[in-house]
């Protein structure tokens, strides 16, 4: 206790003043952080534990406090260790016996490895010296150290060791033992000084970057007050402005004031402000209550539209009839506007229609290609969060016609496509939907935005690659190929002026008659639409630039370029007038296809192989629809040989060949039926079928000749190729309304319901047949 501790010390410093101190250990539980426990030689007294090694040391000086605490400085002597203990006279004594630093008897490895150890410390606290910097009497007294022993106790007790690991070292009667605790201890000094060390110089980095940018605001803001200047950031001054001009919904309102709240705590060269600042002025530069006004002049606009397109009657009636309807509704917010889509063959003027309507009604347009899109993100936009983040293409060109309704072309809607990016044409139907597009959502925006107002246009060649929901949400309106009538007078209004302008030749005294023109449809160009007539005709004209420019056509005199001149100028006819200029041939019958670039005509060709087993063999690249037409036709011939007077032998002993020429181009479709049977009744009753016949229709296993599609195409086809006579089925009457007059004045349309009539019709069963 206390006053046995004072009585002990007053003995003391009345004799020589030494003193024999023991460290206390510590308990169980932080005993554990040593690191050998079991190592310590320890004796108990009164309850307590002490470590068996201790020091001998003399009291250098004793200081009293006021508060009754007394202190001691003393100095180490040497180690010993404890043997027993006792009070006389209120003083404590201690037996003890001195710790030698070295035993009596070292082996010379010992030596060699203390020595070795000696060094491996010497090292060690040079390395630690660099980044922790010891005192300087330290490092004096390491380089001045007699002993190992002197240098491990100098260094155990001046280094930061704890004072559970001093004890340890202490404890260790062995100085290589102790070396090698030390150099432990060191190893450890050092990595956790280098790693200080690393973390100060970053925090250190840090912090000078931040406090010269600090620094240099505050001088920016201090110049830009003392010139005068609004010290604020004039990105946020710019779109505070651009708001205050803008007639914002409300909504939008809110998130555009959020955003430029958190605009001004964001540094400006963080990537979060660019983004922020991007998005503000996307929803700042959208039209979101700006309409253009409509031009209601119905008769203004039927002349807008009738001088930039040649027929397209139906087109031009149903952009009549909505702009009528508008007239009568003007002022009402709940009108929609249409949504079409243009269905025809390539060149009949899809996409400029486009650009006649919004003139007509004083609309801005906008034109969309959609042709090889796969990516949904096109349609939608992107998150914000991804790099390069934008809107969709929709909304895009909403921002660049600057209205809300505008005339929006989606050109080529057959040509999307589709992958692991999504499907466009599914994120089309929010779009394209009167009842949802009122609340069209972009992922960049995340803001609702009205589409309703919105003009769309679709425009494909065919609809079979469009989805049926898709076609489901707009209104149907099919372009069909032009007559040569329609493509005379396309000519003569729009494609010869404007070659003629294109070309230079604008002001000579340079004339492109009629015939001219009707050379190159015939004979130069075979086609539903008219680009390859403006080709053609555009060749026409820098033909004669060169040859005025050569000085062989003279720039005074004029100049009318008929039909022998466009010989002349473009070589050989490259289509023969038609094939129906052809003979009459046995098993050769002209059929009608109706394809993406228009109707076409196709001729189906059968003949019989000798020595055969009565099968039948099909080529030209036929698709599964009209291999199974052709065999419907071959089992309704076998089944009716008598009526048609064919002898069955003639089908038991030959294999019968159905071939489609042009075998390189696929070809299907459900209206080839009466074409093949026709063919094969040609056969085998050996008649020749008339030239100038072309026919299509679909047929039954018991003859009933049943409804197709394309007739406009196919019927204008037949025109085009010089037939005279077109048989179709009854089912297809109505269809005829639609043909040009000029078709229906040119051409006779015969209607059929059954095989039997388009048989007597083609190979007139009144005459004999004829041999091969």
């Amino acid at each position: 206790d206390g006053e046995l501790n004072l009585a002990t010390l007053r003995q003391a410093n009345s004799a020589d003043r030494q003193v024999a101190i023991f460290p206390e250990l510590p308990g169980e539980e932080d005993r554990k952080q040593l690191e050998k426990p079991e190592d310590f030689a320890t004796f108990t007294l009164e309850d307590r534990t002490y470590s068996a090694v201790g020091v001998l040391a003399r009291v250098i000086k004793t200081l009293n406090f006021p508060d009754g605490g007394t202190r001691l400085l003393v100095r180490g002597l040497k180690r010993i260790k404890y043997l027993d203990s006792g009070v006389v006279k209120q003083v404590r004594y201690v037996h003890y016996e001195n710790v030698p630093e070295y035993p009596a008897v070292q082996s010379p490895d010992d030596k060699f490895e203390g020595e070795a150890l000696k060094k491996v410390v010497e090292n060690l606290f040079q390395r630690l010296s660099l980044v922790s910097a010891p005192p300087e009497e330290l490092r004096l007294g390491v380089a001045n150290s007699e002993n190992s022993a002197h240098l491990a106790d100098l260094l155990a007790d001046s280094l930061n060791f704890t004072v559970w690991e001093k004890i340890l070292m202490l404890a260790q009667t062995s100085v290589n033992d102790r070396l090698k605790t030390l150099c432990i201890l060191l190893q450890r000094e050092s990595e956790v000084a280098d790693l200080s060390m690393k973390i100060q110089s970053e925090v250190h980095e840090a912090m000078s970057q931040s406090q010269r940018e600090f620094y240099l605001r505050e001088q920016l803001r201090a110049i830009q007050q003392e010139l005068k200047e609004d010290s604020r950031n004039p990105d946020i001054i710019e779109l505070e402005e651009k708001m205050a001009k803008s007639d914002l919904p409300e909504k939008v309102a809110e998130v555009v004031k959020r955003e430029l709240s958190r605009l001004e705590v964001i540094p400006q060269n963080a990537p979060e402000y660019h983004i922020s600042y991007t998005y503000v002025s996307w929803l700042l530069d959208m039209p979101w209550r700006i309409y253009s006004e409509d031009k209601l002049d119905v008769v203004s606009a039927a002349k807008i539209l009738d001088a930039d397109h040649y027929g397209l009657r139906d087109v031009k009636d149903r952009i009549l009839e909505f702009l009528a309807v508008l007239e009568l509704r003007k002022g009402d917010e709940t009108a929609k506007a249409p949504i079409l889509c243009l269905v025809g063959p390539p060149g009949v003027g899809k996409t400029s229609l486009g650009q006649s309507i919004a003139r007509s009604m004083g609309r801005k347009f906008v034109r969309f290609s959609l042709g090889g899109m796969r990516d949904e993100a096109e349609i939608r936009g992107h998150r914000r969060t991804y790099v390069g983040a934008m809107p969709g293409r929709i909304i895009q060109n909403i921002k660049k016609a600057g209205t809300n309704n505008p005339v929006f072309m989606l050109d080529e809607i057959d040509k999307l496509a589709s992958d692991f990016r999504g499907d466009p044409a599914s994120a089309l139907l929010e779009v394209l939907d009167p009842a949802q597009n009122k609340s069209f959502n972009d992922h960049y925006l995340e803001l609702d935005y009205d589409l309703s107002k919105v003009f769309f246009i679709a425009t494909a060649n065919t609809m079979d690659s469009i989805p049926d929901a898709l076609i489901d949400r707009m209104e149907i309106i099919r372009i069909p190929g032009y007559t040569s009538l329609e493509k005379r007078e396309i000519a003569k209004k729009y494609l010869v002026p404007r070659q003629l302008k294109d070309n230079g030749l604008e002001n000579r005294k340079i004339r492109i008659n009629v015939s001219a023109i009707n050379e190159i449809i015939d004979y130069y160009t075979r086609e539903a639409g008219v680009r390859q007539l403006e080709r053609t005709i555009a060749r026409v004209c820098r033909k004669l630039a060169r040859k005025m420019v050569a000085g062989e056509i003279s720039d005074n005199e004029p100049l009318t370029v008929n039909g022998e001149k466009v010989r002349e100028l473009l070589g050989i006819r490259k289509y023969l007038q038609d094939e129906a200029e052809r003979r009459p041939e046995i098993g050769c019958v002209m059929g009608m296809a109706w394809t993406s670039v228009g109707g076409v005509i196709l001729p189906v060709e059968a003949e019989m192989i000798p020595g055969g087993k009565g099968e039948l063999k099909l080529t030209g690249s036929l698709g599964k629809v009209m291999q199974e037409s052709a065999a419907a036709a071959y089992t309704f011939v076998r089944s009716h040989a008598d009526k048609f007077k064919i002898d069955l032998k003639l089908l038991e002993k030959n294999d019968i060949h159905i071939h489609v020429p042009d075998g390189a181009t696929p070809k299907d479709g459900p209206s080839a039926g009466v074409t093949m049977t026709t063919a094969l009744v040609s056969l085998l009753s050996s008649r020749k079928v008339d030239n100038r016949l072309a026919m299509t229709g679909e047929i039954t296993l018991h003859g009933k000749v049943t409804a197709i599609g394309g007739v406009r195409e196919k019927v204008i086809a037949a025109f085009r190729a010089g037939m005279k006579r077109v048989i179709l089925p009854k089912e297809n009457a109505k269809d005829a309304t639609e043909l040009p007059d000029e078709v229906k004045k040119n051409l006779q349309l015969i209607f059929v319901s059954r095989v039997e009539e388009v048989v007597d019709l083609a190979l007139n069963f009144n005459k004999k047949p004829e041999k091969k």
